[in-house]
């Protein structure tokens, strides 16, 4: 059955749904700035196609991309709204939602099933059931392929998205996996294709979103969550997704922090 198309209101909402390790933003197009993620992003034109600019390359047409880590880029929408995904690198489903895009240049391009993705983007709102959304990430790239990332670094992806405020260094998660600090950060960015303090940072960011639902302060979010200072955040934040935090809030975002799958969340209008 088509999904009935969002009103002309709800079309001015946005929603974050979070989960550790991988958020979606489904809302009001962008003006987003020239940036790099920590993590990889599953860009897909809920109306229309749109252009992802490399910073360093050639420009790209499209409806769906998957942009890695660290590529300094710019995404120009066609269309009044877009979905982001933001997928950890070192997950099962980053690795199958890359797999099923075409993959001769960067970014990978042309989701195998973006016309699907497209159509049920379009009825993506912060009101949907979780089990929905859940099914829109299963079609973007199945959470269960065969094989896995190195252990060490599993381990230390986890303790990164399960700490709460605290400072995680290098030298502690590379004493828990049998290694030299040397040895650890070239293990993680090569099992994740991003560094470790960056990989830090998107977890900060990601403990930022999820505080927002007890603390609407998103100065005292930011700092509980690790960063420095608010500005320090906002920093980071306009370096990673190309835009300040403040004008994504003013979009009236429905964020829904999911701690486990199987816990439902209680919706939070910031």
């Amino acid at each position: 059955m088509r999904p009935a198309l969002l009103s002309e209101t709800c079309r001015d909402q946005a929603a974050l749904w979070l989960w550790p390790g991988q958020a979606l933003y489904v809302g009001p197009s962008l003006e987003l700035d020239v940036h790099s993620g920590a993590v990889s992003c599953l860009a897909v034109g809920v109306d229309g196609e749109f252009t992802v600019e490399l910073e360093h390359g050639p420009r790209h047409r499209v409806r769906t991309a998957l942009v890695s880590a660290r590529l300094r880029h710019k995404i120009v929408a066609g269309g009044s709204r877009m979905a982001f995904c933001y997928l950890d690198p070192a997950s099962a489903r980053e690795r199958a939602c890359r797999g099923m895009m075409r993959r001769d240049a960067e970014p990978a391009r042309d989701h195998e099933r973006e016309a699907e993705l497209v159509r049920l983007a379009a009825a993506l709102n912060g009101d949907l059931p979780l089990p929905d959304v859940r099914n829109w990430l299963d079609l973007a790239g199945p959470d269960g392929l065969a094989g896995s990332r190195d252990p060490r670094v599993l381990q230390a992806v986890a303790r990164l998205n399960g700490i709460s405020g605290q400072r995680s260094a290098a030298k502690d998660l590379a004493a828990e996996a049998g290694l030299s600090v040397s040895a650890f950060l070239r293990l993680f960015r090569a099992e994740t294709g991003t560094t470790f303090r960056r990989y830090r940072l998107w977890a900060r960011m990601l403990r930022v979103a999820a505080l927002l639902e007890t603390w609407p302060d998103l100065s005292t979010a930011a700092v509980e969550a690790g960063f420095a200072s608010p500005s320090h955040f906002s920093s980071a934040f306009h370096s990673m997704f190309g835009l300040r935090p403040s004008t994504l809030l003013s979009r009236r975002v429905v964020i829904r922090a999911v701690g486990r799958p199987e816990n439902e969340p209680v919706p939070t209008s910031v």
